[in-house]
């Protein structure tokens, strides 16, 4: 980190949005790894709270440095959230971090070279480390460039949003803002992710240079119906996802197991069947049944696969 007034002038500015709600603990240990960062270059963070009450002693300002605290002024939840700060930003480069989330010292230095290596790219990831409940994961995507294709094929949940650096005029301008039509702004990084990929692809640094945390801090965790809305909505959105089946079979068996843990068995099945037709090796749809048929529950699914960094 650098001292007194010597900041590159040759390294771009960086602003980082932290949405928070409700969190504080939380969000000052993600804070604490955003203003920790090595990167020689300033660092503007902007902490915007959602339905929740400003926590202005967070703000100082130094040639380094600085931290502002503002309030979520569009709609309700992430997506508005993060729009808020991005807009509220003037720097060539943004990020996103969640409030239950941490960065590695390295994140931002190895980004920034990574997209300085592809003038042309707008959009930078990483590889990432899962934390849950204690149990730790690595997941890397095995790939230093990700294209819209494998994103039609996969999620990729190890190119996580609190990795995300992206230049902020190709998001203002061009890839599009946050989604705030999205339910619950749930699989906004996905449709972030699609979007901004038929546009260039996703340079990845493919070491885990942030760590996230996954179960009970996550607002989403066992959420199935808010889950099969969103997932049905991405559908509706990207429809090119359909054009894929390995893609195709994915998403229609997380329907199914969404389903399944509801306590829904038609409906886990029907979507099931539609899973297996189009591959028919997707586990998704076998596990969904394996539930719908009362034989394991998904709570034991859920927990073993997010022990090994991994989820439905």
């Amino acid at each position: 980190m650098p001292t007194g007034h010597e900041i590159p002038t040759q390294l771009p500015d960086v602003g980082v949005v932290l949405a928070t709600h409700n969190r504080p603990v939380l969000m000052r240990r993600a804070l604490e790894s955003i203003l920790a960062q090595d990167y020689a270059g300033r660092i503007f963070v902007m902490v915007v709270h959602d339905k929740c009450d400003l926590d202005e002693t967070l703000a100082s300002t130094n040639p380094a440095r600085t931290v502002e605290v503002v309030e979520n002024g569009r709609t309700s939840g992430l997506a508005g959230a993060r729009n808020t700060g991005v807009l509220a930003l003037k720097t060539p480069l943004v990020a996103f971090c969640d409030d239950d989330d941490t960065w590695y010292p390295q994140k931002l230095t190895r980004q920034v070279a990574a997209l300085q290596a592809v003038p042309d790219a707008e959009f930078c990831s990483t590889a990432m480390l899962v934390d849950y409940n204690g149990n730790e994961a690595v997941r890397v995507a095995g790939t230093d460039s990700v294209s819209h294709e494998d994103l039609l094929r996969s999620r990729m949940s190890m190119v996580h949003s609190s990795s995300f650096l992206i230049k902020r005029q190709d998001l203002i301008d061009g890839i599009g803002l946050v989604d705030e039509t999205i339910p619950n702004s749930m699989c906004e990084d996905w449709d972030l992710l699609l979007r901004a990929s038929t546009r260039k692809p996703i340079v990845n640094v493919d070491e885990p240079l942030v760590k996230i945390q996954w179960g009970g801090t996550s607002f989403f965790y066992q959420q199935w119906d808010v889950k099969n809305t969103a997932h049905k909505w991405m559908l509706e959105r990207h429809p090119d996802i359909l054009g894929n089946a390995v893609g195709r079979g994915r998403i229609y068996g997380q329907l199914a197991f969404g389903h399944a843990a509801l306590g829904q068995p038609q409906s886990a099945f029907r979507w099931a069947a539609r899973s297996l037709r189009a591959n028919v090796r997707e586990p998704r749809a076998v596990l969904a049944m394996l539930v719908a048929a009362r034989l394991v529950s998904a709570e034991t699914v859920v927990d073993r696969l997010q022990r090994k960094g991994r989820g439905i």
